[in-house]
C-alpha cells in the first residue's frame, strides 16, 4: 500500500511509514528509559542486571541507535519521493 505525496509525484512506500513508526516507538522507549530507568523492574518484575544499571544503559544505547537509523532511513525515503525538495533553497 502506498500513499500519494502532496504533489502526487511519486508514492510514499510503506517502508517510510514503518521507519517513522519504529523510530517513534524506539524514541519513546529511549526517553522513558532516560527518565525512569527502573521501568523494566516495574513492568516485568525482574531485575536483569542485579541493580547495576547496565541493562538500562544498554537499552538507552540500542534505542538511540535504532531511532537514529530509522530517522535517517525515513529521511532518505522521503527525499526519494520528493527529489525537488532535496535541492531547494531554504
Amino acid at each position: 500500500m502506498a500513499f500519494r505525496t502532496l504533489h502526487g509525484s511519486r508514492p510514499v512506500r510503506t517502508r517510510f511509514w514503518a521507519e517513522v513508526a519504529l523510530g517513534t516507538l524506539s524514541g519513546l522507549l529511549f526517553l522513558a528509559t532516560l527518565i525512569r530507568p527502573t521501568w523494566i523492574e516495574l513492568v516485568f518484575g525482574v531485575d536483569p542486571d542485579a541493580g547495576s544499571g547496565a541493562a538500562e544503559w544498554l537499552i538507552v544505547a540500542i534505542t538511540a541507535l535504532v531511532t537514529a537509523v530509522c530517522a535517517l532511513g525515513a529521511r532518505l525515503e522521503w527525499r526519494r519521493t520528493h527529489p525537488a525538495a532535496a535541492h531547494s533553497p531554504r
